[in-house]
């Protein structure tokens, strides 16, 4: 698989799509509702940042296929109106109105997105392709920008661990956490380097006093990497992979030039990062609570395997064909009902982060 490819969600609306598989990732956007409800009061500026246009511009990077994105756009524009309303600007001439791009890799569904979007929506909608870890947007021309479960995907595998003759190379895995010293190191410099991406390329899109909230799947500080419950999940995916390799059902050879590009930051990982690229202000960084909608994904192996297929059948459908994917969650399935405490909820965690953009 090219270090560089883009990989979206299942599409579509069928019973393994993402649309409904992604009860885990609405959990996150419903739990950060209020936090960022509250930052959006305190932090946002709208006179400052409308004085020159009357038109709200937000983009939501890595949106996928909805209705997850729908939802968390919606929150945004309460939050938004009722800051307009608090900040006395309804007494304004200038009537507010929302511009809203809906980001992500080109071969995103970008169909099923818009045919989830709200027939009376109080915005215009845009679908905007590319990655995040490059510019999307002219200078400046930003004032929100918001994703949710999204940036814990890196941009590329690192170049060592694809390498066979690397020390890095990640022989016999398809992700990290369990892997060599050598391999850990490669993934956590993809991630310091994304990151710098990321924040230079909003830096430049978001206007001063324009505000970046993330929603980010991670793990608590001071959790190795090994530990964390969202790594040891797809460690075990990865495992039943080598199995059917043993078997001779797929190559050996395929599953050894296959990794999954995930990286779970911690807070403070991503602290470290906003400091040292030093545009932006970090306002809010909060763990968020666990809802009832996470937990009942997580306490149960049949919505786990569900919920990982819809996330990473597209990849492993690029590498090693359709025929493989049904025996391969099938197995999946099999091994999460062996072990029905494998998904420590103190090992994972949802946080929110509130950046401001300042003035250079």
């Amino acid at each position: 698989m090219a270090a560089d490819e883009a990989c979206p969600m299942k599409g579509g609306d069928g019973p393994n799509s993402y649309a409904k598989n992604s009860i885990y990732q609405k959990g996150a956007v419903d739990a950060a509702k209020e936090l960022l409800s509250k930052a959006i009061a305190e932090k946002l500026d709208l006179e400052i940042l409308l004085a020159s246009n009357s038109t709200f511009q937000i983009a939501d990077l890595g949106c996928s296929i909805g209705p997850n994105t729908v939802w968390a756009i919606e929150n945004i524009l309460e939050a938004v109106e009722l800051k307009y309303q608090i900040q006395g600007m309804k007494k304004s001439p200038i009537t507010l109105e929302f511009q809203v791009f809906f980001n992500d890799h080109t071969p995103n569904d970008f169909n099923m997105l818009f045919k989830s979007l709200p027939l009376n929506r109080q915005y215009y909608a845009a679908g905007v392709p590319g990655s995040f870890y490059g510019r999307l947007f002219p200078k400046a021309s930003l004032h929100f920008v918001h994703s949710s479960t999204a940036i814990h995907w890196l941009s590329r595998v690192p170049k060592d661990v694809a390498d066979r003759n690397s020390p890095a190379w990640n022989k016999g895995q398809i992700q990290f956490s369990h892997s060599s010293d050598e391999v850990i190191r490669a993934y956590e410099a993809q991630f310091s380097e994304d990151m710098e991406c990321f924040l230079n390329a909003r830096a430049q899109e978001i206007v001063y006093g324009g505000l970046v909230a993330l929603i980010v799947s991670g793990r608590p500080d001071g959790t190795p990497h090994s530990d964390s419950s969202l790594n040891v999940i797809y460690h075990l995916l990865g495992s039943c992979l080598m199995e059917m390799a043993r078997k001779g059902v797929v190559s050996e050879e395929k599953v050894d030039a296959f990794n999954i590009t995930m990286y779970y930051m911690s807070p403070q990982e991503l602290k470290a990062a906003v400091e040292l690229n030093g545009r932006f202000t970090i306002e809010c960084m909060e763990n968020l609570p666990r809802l009832s909608t996470i937990d009942n994904v997580t306490e149960s192996p049949q919505l786990i395997a569900s919920h990982v297929r819809a996330v990473t059948e597209v990849l492993f459908q690029q590498q090693f064909g359709d025929e493989i994917l049904d025996e391969l969650f099938d197995l999946y399935r099999t091994k999460l009902e062996e072990k029905p405490s494998i998904f420590d909820p103190t090992k994972a965690i949802y946080f929110l982060v509130v950046l401001k953009r300042q003035a250079n």
